[in-house]
């Protein structure tokens, strides 16, 4: 009688995950507000905050496919660099104004995708491994595209680096994501494969065509960053010896809050409120002042105490 009771009274899985992600946002806002009353957590920034997440906040949402499989991609930056000038050079150059730049970051992000899938599926090693050297290769194809050059994008084609064209390209990556994970074979399906893989083969789920779709489906989202980066930075230079993996981190760091609230049923929303959280915290310290080197000691220590929480391999799990 006494267990049922706490049962009725106990709350709902999703409200108990929105009470820790309201938690974590007051308390480093708090934290910030109280040490930079003057330039920082304002309305205003914190709206500017919001907006500049939403840019890592698309590219998060697509590689929660990939990433809840238990499967890896360091070759997000290098991905989002690529698909960024790609973009920028049909748009500029090329004369194919928004066609060109909305079509060449979504065309070359989900070619990218398509060949980390296909090459993983055929090399059977680590995704992390295959991926690593990918990243080698698609940052020199952007080096010899952009001719080592600062590629900028013509002031007339930045409406989706403000509101509220960011908002709405967002809005649509949120909902198709939610979509693909809630009412398609394809979430069914990922979540099955991350769950057990072994179990999900036995039921005869194709386990290599949903690994290939993620990754093909995490590039496109990742063509929309590149949408999105471009017109917010307004250029893009390709950089080699695996220097683009520094856009990896935030991505993955809102990712991996998806991965960590999943439990509670709002991985979608845990991504979102993470990348906002993970933004909140870049902006304080860039208020207090502290050098780039102390952003990185946090940033790091930071991504380590989320991937302790949230990634802990069962005894019996494969090695993606």
């Amino acid at each position: 009688m006494n267990r049922e009771m706490v049962k009725k009274r106990s709350l709902p899985a999703s409200i108990k995950g929105y009470l820790i992600l309201s938690a974590m946002l007051v308390v480093s806002w708090a934290f910030f507000r109280i040490l930079t009353p003057h330039n920082f957590g304002s309305l205003e920034n914190l709206v500017n905050y919001f907006e500049a997440s939403l840019i890592t906040t698309v590219g998060a949402l697509g590689f929660y496919f990939v990433m809840v499989m238990g499967m890896f991609d360091f070759s997000i930056g290098a991905n989002i660099m690529t698909s960024a000038i790609v973009g920028c050079l049909l748009a500029g150059p090329m004369g194919l104004g928004y066609v060109g730049l909305v079509l060449g970051c979504l065309l070359t992000g989900t070619l990218i995708g398509c060949i980390n899938g296909g090459l993983y599926i055929a090399l059977k090693i680590p995704s992390m491994i295959v991926t690593t050297g990918l990243a080698l290769i698609y940052e020199s194809i952007a080096n010899y595209l952009g001719g080592s050059v600062v590629q900028t994008l013509p002031s007339n084609l930045r409406a989706f680096g403000q509101a509220p064209a960011n908002m709405l390209l967002a809005l649509v990556a949120i909902l198709l994501s939610y979509f693909l994970l809630n009412y398609t074979k394809i979430g069914t399906y990922t979540y099955a494969i991350g769950s057990n893989e072994r179990i999900a083969q036995n039921m005869g789920v194709n386990v290599d065509r949903y690994k290939w779709l993620a990754f093909l489906i995490s590039g496109f989202f990742f063509g929309l960053m590149a949408i999105l980066t471009i017109s917010y930075g307004s250029s893009m230079v390709a950089v080699t010896g695996m220097a683009s993996m520094s856009r990896n981190f935030i991505p993955t760091m809102g990712c991996f809050f998806g991965v960590a609230f999943k439990k509670y049923g709002i991985p979608i929303q845990a991504i979102i409120i993470g990348e906002f959280f993970v933004n909140l915290i870049f902006f304080g310290f860039i208020a207090l002042g502290a050098p780039t080197a102390v952003q990185d000691v946090i940033t790091g220590l930071a991504l380590l105490i989320i991937i302790t929480l949230t990634v802990r391999n069962q005894p019996d799990e494969i090695v993606k």
